[in-house]
């Protein structure tokens, strides 16, 4: 850790942790410590990862930013400045493509309502197979121009993390509610889209509501650092209703606006073989894998060999947005693909290399780097064990379950098990398969991997296996439900009790050189040499603690039973005298 470390990009979890040499699970700690939950590939500003460098112990150099081209296959998430992945192309093979616009912004502000609207009214040819929602991305036509829209509301590869959904895209579109103004998630969006670099343009929703207040929410853009060109700024802000479809025409507008003024970044390179991100990929039971691209740079062809993280594949067939089978796609169109052996996560880069060979040659090289000893097994044993040692106060869990109907109940019922001493910390609950990432997230937070109805994918075993966490799947949920409540069980502090076992009267004190020892006869019960006492004059309780010596004449005891007399000395006490009570008591555990 002496020689600097040069950081001068936004890195993926993984990415960083090579550049530090160390493990991807202890700079995903070093995060949470932080406050920061992410996985292994998900992309951390230039801030963020010095900030955790350094927390880490590392020393970081300054440095001025150096923009090389992304490895085609480079495996990270898609990168924050667009510019990279064309920046060395030759200039005369770049083209303009179709702005790509994901859509951000607070819950209950309209998002969904907004891109429902946007689709009802400029779908690209209606009529021609309809929208095929599950795809998590879609195109419209204005000005007889394409726009693509990437569908964050719902999606598994945006809406766990924004800035995701910021960096595949080109324009964000902020919404904010007009009778609600900014709220926690718009400010954390807008951080997303910054730390993009996308251009921002701010659809003011739900104009039509009677309590909407338009200058509200202009001077609260104004002081996050929009300035509305209602007040002589340049941030873009259209008023809309996406319930009654106002605005929506001058929402496209605008956005073609924004992507005409950034033409010279908004480019790719046709004539290449393409690369790109991943928005979402399933397992059907009756295609197998199919996985959602999105093209960003140069052309994809069905046949291609592709390296997607670390999974390798040939494209055995290729869908539209629409379900459409096609046999190419270029820049800035989302596609579906059928022909990978196994789900790549949403959000890992994809490249076209020139074989199969070297396509599983650099996925075996990937799978080696991350090889290697894991820390001690995580199990739901183990965690009962360490709760009822009193290590431990929290059980966190990762939940999978096949269906949201699944998913909500299993939730509620955790949350009942919940105690004032003892909680279950649900740190992700989402439907799907068991994927590596929940793994990953599992193994950096101590938690264990819980399915209802689902199974972990290959990469997720292979990551379980060498992380040393435990997946547990169920297919009855009071089975799942009664395994964690064993483990509540052991979480609870033992409740312990004081209970009287003797009594003994003072009937002379004797004054040595070390203090007072009280001449006493047990008037009930037993005195023992480990337990506790009070010492009680009259009604008065005058002191607690533990009893320093007890003896039978000149010799040390354990015990003294009812009927016979003994020396006791407290422990830092004596003010004793003939008459008082010292009332010996053991705490007993009483649940």
């Amino acid at each position: 850790m002496s020689n600097p470390i040069i950081l001068d990009e936004p890195l993926t979890v993984r990415e960083l942790a090579e550049r530090l040499d160390n493990n991807p699970i202890a700079v995903i700690k070093a995060l949470m410590s932080m406050g920061v939950m992410a996985n292994i590939n998900q992309t951390l500003d230039l801030d963020t990862a010095i900030l955790v460098s350094e927390e880490m112990g590392y020393t970081i150099a300054e440095a001025e930013p150096e923009f090389e081209e992304l490895p085609v296959v480079d495996e990270g998430p898609a990168a924050p400045d667009r510019m990279r992945l064309y920046r060395d192309e030759p200039k005369d093979k770049l083209a303009a493509r179709p702005p790509v616009v994901t859509i951000l912004g607070h819950v209950d502000h309209g998002k969904t309502t907004l891109l429902d609207s946007i689709r009802q009214t400029r779908v690209v040819d209606r009529e021609a197979g309809g929208i095929t929602q599950h795809i998590g991305a879609y195109q419209v036509q204005k000005q007889g121009r394409t726009i693509t829209f990437i569908d964050t509301p719902g999606h598994e590869a945006f809406t766990a993390m924004r800035r995701r959904g910021a960096r595949g895209a080109d324009i964000a579109v902020l919404v904010v509610a007009a009778d609600d103004g900014m709220m926690p998630q718009s400010y954390e969006a807008l951080d997303h889209v910054r730390a993009a670099g996308a251009q921002i343009v701010v659809a003011l929703n739900k104009i039509d509501r009677e309590n909407a207040n338009p200058d509200r929410v202009y001077s609260e853009l104004a002081d996050a650092g929009l300035i509305p060109e209602q007040y002589g700024g340049e941030t873009p802000v259209v008023s809309t209703s996406a319930l009654q479809g106002t605005g929506i025409d001058e929402l496209l507008d605008y956005i073609l606006i924004v992507n005409d003024m950034n033409q010279e970044e908004i480019v790719a390179n046709p004539d290449r073989d393409a690369q790109g991100v991943v928005i979402e990929s399933v397992i059907d039971p009756r295609q197998g894998v199919t996985a959602t691209l999105l093209v960003q740079n140069g052309t994809l062809k069905q046949g291609d060999s592709l390296v997607v993280g670390t999974v390798a594949g040939r494209i055995r067939a290729m869908f539209d947005w629409q379900g459409k089978r096609i046999k190419s796609a270029g820049p800035s169109t989302p596609v579906q693909i059928l022909g990978l052996p196994d789900a790549p996560s949403a959000g890992d880069r994809f490249g076209v290399v020139a074989s199969n060979k070297l396509a599983r040659s650099i996925v075996e090289e990937r799978l080696a780097k991350q090889a290697g000893s894991g820390p001690a097994r995580i199990t739901l044993e183990d965690v009962y064990r360490q709760l009822q040692a009193g290590s431990v106060k929290s059980l966190n869990v990762i939940l999978k379950a096949d269906v949201d109907g699944s998913l909500e109940p299993i939730t509620d019922s955790l949350k009942e098990l919940n105690n004032k001493e003892v909680r279950i910390e649900v740190l992700r609950a989402d439907t799907g398969a068991i994927s590596e990432s929940d793994v990953m997230l599992a193994a950096a937070s101590e938690a264990v991997v819980l399915g209802f109805g689902v199974e972990p994918d290959r990469g997720a075993r292979e990551r379980a296996e060498s992380e040393n966490v435990e997946i547990r799947t169920y297919n009855i949920i009071y089975q799942l439900l009664d395994d964690m409540e064993r483990a509540v069980s052991g979480m609870l502090d033992p409740v312990y009790e004081p209970v009287t076992i003797g009594k003994a009267e003072v009937r002379q004190v004797f004054s040595v050189r070390r203090g007072k020892i009280a001449g006493c006869y047990v008037l009930d019960g037993k005195v023992l040499r480990n337990a506790k006492a009070r010492l009680l004059r009259g009604r008065e309780e005058l002191w607690e603690g533990d009893i320093e010596t007890l003896r039978r004449f000149t010799d040390d005891v354990r015990e003294v039973a009812q009927g016979f007399e003994c020396g006791i000395s407290l422990k830092g006490y004596n003010d004793i005298e003939e008459g008082d009570i010292i009332e010996v008591y053991q705490m007993e555990r009483v649940n």
